[in-house]
């Protein structure tokens, strides 16, 4: 389950690092917006399998 969480993390990184890049290049004000909430679900999404993987390894 360990490399679920990398995977996880590894995910919301590109996300945020799109969304740097897009700023950074004054793209599209709908993109930017379109990736920031792609990365928020991430986040949850990533926080979700940390705390699963914790769990599951303290058992």
């Amino acid at each position: 389950m360990d490399y679920i969480s990398y995977v996880a993390v590894g995910a919301v990184a590109v996300v945020l690092l799109l969304g740097l890049v897009n700023m950074f290049r004054g793209g599209s004000a709908n993109t930017s917006q379109k990736l920031m909430r792609w990365r928020v679900g991430l986040q949850a999404l990533a926080i979700l399998v940390l705390m699963l993987t914790l769990y599951f390894t303290q058992r």
